[in-house]
C-alpha cells in the first residue's frame, strides 16, 4: 500500500525486442522464475512474435513497476489501443538498424494523443548496420510529424542490446546491466497516483482473459480507492444500465505469476474474477455517484470472410468439432477475450468473421485447428462502407525495405495494385519505400513480394482509414489445377503436371475430385488428373523408364492459402491438414455456377 508504483507499457514495431527486453528486465529485478518468458503461447513461441497483451510487474530499488508487453503486429494493434490507456508511460522500442516503421508510427500516434511522454530505446546497436545517431534523427522527425508536444519531444534515450541484457545512457558509457532502463523509467515517469483514505473505488478494465472455473476475468487499472476480495461492487458504462456484481477472486502479477491478493490499492494493476459481462473501458465502481473514466475506443475491422461447416469428402476425419454449433460456441469464446474481432451469423452452417487483417483471423484458425475444430474458410474481403453516401474502404499504408536493385518490380506491382508512392529513402545499398493504397491491394501481394525480392525485403504495413473507394485492381491471374478424380496422387502424374504450374502437394497424397492440387502460370483453370498411373506393358524401350524427379512442392499453410485462394475456392483447415478445394467440387456444378 505505502509502496511507489510506476506503470509502463513496452510498444515497437513487430520484432524490434519487446518480449526479449520485458524478459531481461524481469531476470535483472529477479522476478523472472526459470525460463518463464512473456511469450508463453505455443503459436508465439513459434513466430517469434507477440500476439496477446501480457502484463508482468518487478521491483526495483523499492519501487513496483507494472509492466505491459503489447503485440508488435498491425493486425493486433486493437490490443494496444485499450494498453495504453491503462499506463502513465511508454518505453518505445526502435531497431537501431530498421529505425521507425509502420506499427511504431501507429502505436506512437496514439500514445502521444493521450497525453504520455515515451521514453526511447534505441535497440541492437551491436547489429553491423546499426546507426544509432541516425535511428534517432528519424523518431525525433516522427515525433514532430505526429504533432508532439516540445515536452513529449525532450524525450530521453538509452542505448540497449535487449538480447545481451545490457543497456546505457551514453554511447561511450560501458555496458553493464539493464539498470540504465530502469533507472530512466523512475526518473522520468510519474507516480501513480496512490490511495487516499475514504475514496470511493474507480477502476477500469482495459483487457479481459477467460477461466474455465471462473468464466469472464477482467484486467484493470485502479484510479482511486481500493478494491477488496469478496466486495460488491457496480459496473457502469456510458449510456448503459449499471450492472451489479461481486468480486470472487482477485489477484496482482509477480513477474509472469498471478499471485492471490485480499485487497489492492490506487495505482496497480490486478485481475478480478466474478464479473460475468464485463467489457473493455466499463467502470467498476463501489459508489453509485462515480464519474465514469472516459470510454476506450477500439478501431473497428478492415477484412472479413466466411466461416462454414467442412463439407468436402473427406470432412470429419480429423477434428473432433466439426457441427456449426461447436463452431459458433468457439467464435462465441474467442469474443470474450478478442475485442478486435466481429462475429455473426449468415444464416445456414455459415458465420461472418470480420478482423484486423489476414493474421488476426489466420491466428484464430490455427488456434481452432489446434484444438481439433474442422472448417472451411471463404477468401478473405475487405469491408466496403457507404460514409456519407460515399462507397468507401480501408487504406494502408506499406512500408518497403529492400535491396536497390529490386525496386522496379515492387513499385511497378503495388502501383498496378492502386498504391501511390509517397517517400523513397536510399541508404547505402537498401530503399526504403512508403506507399499508401488500398487494402485490397495487398490480399495476396505478400507470397509475391518474396518471390520479386529473392527473400531479401521486408513488408510492413499499417490501417490508415476509410476512403473513397479506389476503382478496379489489376492482380495477377493465377488458375487452379483441379482434380477431377479421388485417390492418391502418383509421382507420374505429379512429373508430367509440375511444368503447367506450381504444385500444393507431393506423391502419396490423398486428393477427391475438386480439390485444388496447385495452380497454373498461364492463368487458366485446368481439371486433372493426379492418380493417373504409367501404362504398364510388357515393351521395354530405351529412356522411357528414366526415373521420376519431382520439384519440391509448396506445402499450404493458413497464411500461404488464405493469400493465394481464388473468389470460387475455400480453404479447408483440419487439425493434422490444409488443403484448397473448389465451392463446387464437380465440374458441371462449376459450369452451373
Amino acid at each position: 500500500m505505502s509502496q511507489e508504483i510506476r506503470n509502463i507499457a513496452i510498444i515497437a514495431h513487430v520484432d524490434h525486442g519487446k518480449t526479449t527486453l520485458t524478459d531481461g528486465l524481469m531476470e535483472f529485478t529477479g522476478s523472472r522464475d526459470g525460463d518463464a518468458s512473456m511469450d508463453n503461447n505455443a503459436l508465439e513461441q513459434e513466430r517469434g512474435i507477440t500476439i496477446y497483451a501480457k502484463n508482468t510487474s518487478v521491483t526495483y530499488k523499492d519501487t513496483k513497476i507494472n509492466i505491459v508487453d503489447t503485440p508488435g503486429h498491425a493486425d493486433f494493434g486493437s490490443e494496444v489501443e485499450r494498453v495504453l490507456r491503462s499506463i502513465d508511460s511508454v518505453l518505445l522500442v526502435v531497431d537501431a538498424q530498421e529505425g521507425p516503421m509502420p506499427q511504431t508510427r501507429f502505436v506512437l500516434k496514439k500514445s502521444l494523443e493521450l497525453g504520455l511522454k515515451p521514453i526511447v530505446i534505441i535497440n541492437k546497436i551491436d547489429k553491423p548496420a546499426a546507426d544509432p545517431d541516425r535511428c534517432e534523427e528519424q523518431v525525433l522527425e516522427l515525433f514532430l510529424e505526429l504533432g508532439a508536444s516540445d515536452e513529449q519531444s525532450n524525450f530521453p534515450v538509452v542505448y540497449a542490446i535487449g538480447r545481451d541484457k545490457v543497456a546505457k545512457i551514453k554511447m561511450d558509457d560501458e555496458l553493464k546491466d539493464l539498470s540504465p532502463v530502469l533507472d530512466t523509467v523512475l526518473a522520468h515517469v510519474p507516480p501513480a497516483k496512490g490511495y487516499v483514505e475514504g475514496e470511493s473505488l474507480r477502476a477500469q478494465v482495459f483487457n479481459l482473459g477467460y477461466d474455465n472455473f471462473l468464466g469472464r476475468l477482467a484486467v484493470a487499472r485502479i484510479y482511486d480507492g481500493k478494491v477488496t476480495k469478496g466486495q460488491q461492487v457496480l459496473v457502469k458504462a456510458e449510456g448503459e444500465e449499471t450492472k451489479k456484481g461481486k468480486i470472487v477472486k482477485l489477484s496482482g502479477y509477480v513477474g509472469v505469476s498471478q499471485v492471490e491478493l485480499e485487497e489492492a490499492f490506487a495505482g496497480d494493476i490486478v485481475l478480478i474474477a466474478g464479473l460475468e459481462d464485463i467489457n473493455i473501458g466499463e467502470t467498476i465502481t463501489d459508489n453509485e455517484d462515480s464519474e465514469l473514466l472516459p470510454a476506450i475506443a477500439i478501431d473497428e475491422p478492415t477484412v472479413g470472410m466466411q466461416f462454414l461447416v467442412n463439407s468436402s469428402p473427406f470432412a470429419g476425419r480429423e477434428g473432433k468439432y466439426v457441427t456449426s454449433r461447436q463452431i459458433g460456441e468457439r467464435l462465441e469464446k474467442e469474443l470474450e477475450i478478442n475485442v478486435g474481432l466481429q462475429v455473426e451469423s449468415a444464416g445456414g452452417d455459415a458465420y461472418d468473421v470480420y478482423g484486423r487483417g489476414e493474421m488476426h483471423i489466420a491466428i484464430l484458425l490455427e488456434n481452432m485447428r489446434r484444438e481439433g475444430y474442422e472448417l472451411s474458410v471463404s477468401q478473405p474481403k475487405v469491408i466496403i462502407k457507404d460514409i456519407d453516401g460515399v462507397k468507401s474502404e480501408p487504406f494502408e499504408e506499406v512500408t518497403v525495405d529492400i535491396p536497390s536493385e529490386f525496386q522496379g518490380p515492387v513499385i511497378e506491382r503495388l502501383s498496378n495494385r492502386g498504391f501511390i508512392m509517397q517517400n523513397m529513402i536510399p541508404h547505402e545499398n537498401q530503399v526504403r519505400l512508403l506507399f499508401e493504397g488500398p487494402t485490397r491491394g495487398l490480399l495476396g501481394y505478400k507470397n509475391q513480394f518474396v518471390i520479386d525480392t529473392k527473400g531479401e525485403g521486408i513488408l510492413a504495413s499499417r490501417f490508415l482509414e476509410f476512403r473513397a473507394y479506389a476503382g478496379e485492381i489489376k492482380k495477377r491471374k493465377t488458375g487452379s489445377m483441379t482434380s477431377m478424380a479421388t485417390g492418391k496422387a502418383l509421382a507420374f502424374a505429379l512429373f508430367g503436371l509440375q511444368d503447367r504450374g506450381e504444385l500444393y502437394i507431393g506423391a502419396g497424397v490423398e486428393v477427391y475430385e475438386g480439390m485444388v492440387i496447385g495452380n497454373t502460370n498461364k492463368g487458366e483453370e485446368m481439371v486433372v488428373n493426379p492418380t493417373k498411373g504409367k501404362q504398364l506393358t510388357n515393351m521395354r524401350a530405351s529412356g522411357s523408364d528414366d526415373a521420376v524427379t519431382l520439384v519440391p512442392h509448396r506445402a499450404l499453410s493458413i497464411e500461404i492459402g488464405l493469400e493465394i485462394m481464388l473468389e470460387d475456392e475455400y480453404l479447408e483447415v483440419c487439425p493434422k491438414s490444409i488443403r484448397l478445394r473448389k465451392q463446387g467440387l464437380t465440374e458441371s456444378s462449376r459450369k452451373k455456377k
